[in-house]
């Protein structure tokens, strides 16, 4: 993670969306318009990271909204791997400039000090008045032309840590508890390692940190990740709970399986769907936990209207199998373990080839046709496993859309299951 902080106005959300190659944060010539962090996903010579913008720092903010930008930019440097601290040119060095580097006086992360709207190699002369702050390097960008931003990025790539190898085995299947605050994490999470474990509350957002623990269950071990939840954000303006996304971001990264916990009395929320998507655009595996169980007052009657919920709002992860259990009295939670099993086989499982093409063979009179030409399937392999991955080499890959690719993904799943796991489809031409 890379965090870009700064005063306000300094050009931190034109860098931000010049990484991102998008208009995703607002940019305005005004103080302050960047009032929460804002994140996304850039890649940089085949490295990928998640950025941050950051809303501007003012050090000793008595207002209360620069208060929160405060407490927000803190946040992000406190979980970023590597922050960038920009400077404007034209302004020159400012005392509000000298306050935010005495806050990185402590911070033991790498920095790169960048010195914003140099356009040209005259301007360049403005790099000295910053110099007294003592630093080693400050790097000139114009985060506008992109003047000297590839050599920017450079940096920040060689300076990212190296994805660090987990310490256990990779056998061990590692699960992610997500879910919005007050869904019952913690409390989930206590009831399957059989002892307090984690804090609980009835406050939401009293869980702020992902921690491993290490579950038995009949000989087997599992690694469960237990993380922070996603707030709605028209309840939580500025507070601390809005970045949990992001460390909900990283659990996922880490996991091989989710487990996504939904309120059984409100039902599925946009929170819910937006983690949804989440494990299967990280490809991966997911089970539906509706916590709570014990408030329902019909069981079958919220079944049925929960099931048929489901179909409409996580229609595209509808292959995840769905689970009714309670922390608070352990309903059905031994039966989570038997289906993570399953799932994690389902994931690691290869079709053979020559069963694939008698299957191509079956769907291939059901493709559409191609400027009046058929379309037809050569072959189909599988590559990958985790989640399973299939190339399909055809005559004509324009011809397929991506209706047509969710027709070949259904057929796949009613002949081979792939239960609780996204599957990835590429469409090749073969040479």
């Amino acid at each position: 993670m890379v965090a870009i902080i700064g005063k306000p106005n300094v050009g931190k959300s034109t860098l931000f969306n010049r990484i991102l190659r998008t208009r995703k944060s607002i940019v305005e010539d005004v103080p302050g318009v960047t009032r929460d962090r804002v994140y996304g996903e850039a890649n940089w010579e085949d490295r990928s990271f998640v950025v941050i913008d950051t809303g501007g720092l003012y050090p000793d903010a008595e207002e209360e909204i620069f208060s929160q930008i405060k407490e927000q930019t803190m946040f992000a440097i406190q979980e970023a791997d590597l922050i960038l601290m920009m400077f404007d040119a034209k302004e020159g060095l400012t005392e509000t400039d000298r306050e935010i580097m005495k806050l990185l006086r402590d911070v033991k992360k790498p920095i790169l000090y960048v010195v914003n709207k140099i356009d040209s190699k005259k301007a360049e002369q403005s790099l000295y008045d910053f110099y007294e702050l003592g630093v080693d390097e400050l790097i000139p960008l114009s985060a506008t032309t992109g003047r000297g931003f590839g050599e920017l990025m450079d940096r920040v790539v060689n300076l990212l840590p190296d994805k660090k190898e987990e310490e256990v085995s990779g056998d061990i299947p590692r699960i992610a508890i997500i879910g919005k605050p007050n869904v019952g994490k913690s409390t989930i999470l206590n009831a399957l390692l059989g002892k307090e474990r984690m804090i609980v509350s009835p406050i939401p957002g009293t869980t702020r940190d992902a921690v491993d623990s290490v579950c038995r269950y009949y000989g087997k071990e599992y690694i469960l990740i237990d993380t922070a939840g996603l707030r709605k954000k028209a309840k939580v303006s500025y507070s601390i709970e809005r970045y949990m996304v992001l460390r909900a971001i990283r659990s996922i990264e880490r996991s091989d399986l989710v487990l996504l916990m939904i309120d059984a009395i409100e039902g599925i929320t946009e929170q819910d769907q937006k983690l949804a998507s989440l494990t299967q655009r990280y490809g991966k595996g997911l089970i539906i936990l509706f916590n709570k169980w014990d408030l329902v007052e019909d069981p079958e009657k919220r079944y049925k209207e929960l099931m048929a919920q489901f179909e409409r709002e996580l229609h595209f992860v509808n292959y995840a199998p769905v689970l009714t259990v309670s922390g608070v009295t352990k309903k059905r939670l031994t039966k989570i373990f038997p289906i993570i099993d399953e799932v994690i086989r389902e994931r690691r499982k290869r079709i053979p080839t020559s069963e694939l093409n008698r299957f191509a063979a079956e769907i291939t009179p059901m493709l559409p046709t191609h400027k009046g030409k058929k379309t037809k399937i050569y072959y189909i392999t599988q590559p990958e496993i985790e989640p399973p991955g299939f190339v399909i080499f055809v005559n004509y890959p324009s011809a397929l859309k991506a209706s047509h690719i969710r027709f070949i993904e259904k057929r796949l799943r009613e002949k081979y299951i792939f239960k609780g796991t996204p599957i990835e489809i590429k469409v090749r031409k073969k040479s």
